[in-house]
């Protein structure tokens, strides 16, 4: 029987009886050195754990069961978040042994689930749709399985996913030069829990690749949610840094920043020199320290870092313990945990320091006029 359409007094009971899934199992190794101790989805971003933006989302749609599918560093998620209830939400946890899959990691979490409707996150999306909005179009179409689907102005890099006028999908379609839609797989989606139960256990499954495909075969009920909300891949340094700054800027949303938009956001414990420039959305952690005369755009500086005077960080992201000399210039580069840029240096162009690493004071230049 179809589900009634939920108005907007009862849609809280709609997503208060939806479980959310979050697949966090991945290694982000286009991120590293960052996740080379720390999970992607744990990377701070405008001044919380990515994930913590995503769960909070969650709890503002009303939704407040929600279960991780870990894998890398799995106990660093427990360990912060615990139980969930510090967010109102009661979060438990599922441990992927072997690389399960999107479509494997999905089933793997399926005895944890309490609800027949299931909502389910990548945890490296940082997107701003309507949460409550894509569970009402699922159950709007009585939807076996329902996808946001994001329209770009440029789908060629993504696989296409077309709909037919009532919003059915109609197929999945691999990256081509002349795509016939501009509507891409934007991560989300809400699957009726009959559905997961279906996917064979405790093996390796595309949900794109396997489980979509074989759906639309049999003629099952799979629609989209189409719209053009915030949505952004925070798979590599440069989407990193600029989902913190959208963040920070209010370009992307996020229940935790919400009235504290600006140009920077500043721990209370950081020390900014007079004279210091905080362009562009940057963040800035505890106890770090920023000399007179220092400009910072668009970054994301972790605890205890020292950027000395006259020192300039463009779209980079400096780990946690870093030093940045006097007078350096660093520009699209990724600084590890407790490395030293000298004073003077130069490095350009996705340059990536090692934990640890020491660069002397004049030690490294690299740009077009060396």
């Amino acid at each position: 029987m179809k589900e009634p359409t939920f108005s907007m007094t009862d849609i809280s009971s709609l997503a208060a009886s939806t479980d959310a899934v979050i697949l966090v199992g991945g290694k982000g190794t286009r991120l590293r050195p960052l996740t080379n101790s720390i999970p992607k989805p744990m990377l701070p971003v405008a001044g919380y754990p990515f994930l913590q933006h995503l769960l909070a989302r969650i709890r503002a749609a009303g939704m407040t069961h929600v279960v991780l599918g870990t894998s890398f560093k799995a106990e660093v998620f427990e360990e912060f978040f615990g139980d969930g209830s510090e967010l109102g939400l009661e979060i438990e946890y599922v441990v992927e042994d072997e690389p399960l899959g999107t479509g494997g990691g999905i089933r793997n979490v399926y005895d944890h689930l309490r609800h027949d409707r299931v909502m389910v996150f990548n945890g490296d999306v940082l997107g701003g749709t309507d949460l409550n909005a894509v569970l009402q179009t699922h159950v709007d179409h009585d939807a076996e399985v329902t996808l946001h689907l994001l329209q770009v102005a440029d789908p060629r890099a993504f696989g296409c996913v077309p709909t037919d006028a009532d919003g059915r999908v109609s197929a999945f379609l691999e990256k081509t030069e002349d795509p016939p839609t501009d509507q891409i797989n934007a991560g989300c989606y809400v699957f009726q829990r009959e559905i997961i139960a279906e996917i064979p256990a405790g093996k390796p499954v595309s949900v794109e690749r396997e489980v979509f495909p074989a759906l639309l075969d049999r003629g099952a009920r799979v629609f989209g949610h189409v719209d053009q909300a915030y949505w952004r891949d925070l798979g590599t340094p440069a989407d990193f840094v600029r989902g913190s700054s959208d963040l920070v800027r209010g370009i992307a949303p996020s229940p935790l920043v919400d009235g504290r938009h600006g140009e920077s956001l500043v721990d209370p414990s950081a020390a900014v020199a007079g004279g210091a420039l905080l362009l562009g959305g940057t963040v800035v952690g505890r106890g770090t320290e920023i000399g007179g005369g220092a400009r910072v755009d668009t970054s994301v500086v972790l605890d205890g870092v020292v950027i000395e005077a006259g020192a300039t960080v463009e779209r980079c992201v400096i780990a946690a313990g870093a030093r940045i000399g006097a007078r350096a210039h660093l520009c699209d580069a990724v600084i590890g945990e407790g490395a030293v840029i000298g004073a003077r240096c130069e490095l350009n162009g996705g340059a990536r320091v090692w934990p640890g690493v020491q660069i002397p004071d004049g030690g490294l230049r690299f740009s077009s006029d060396i």
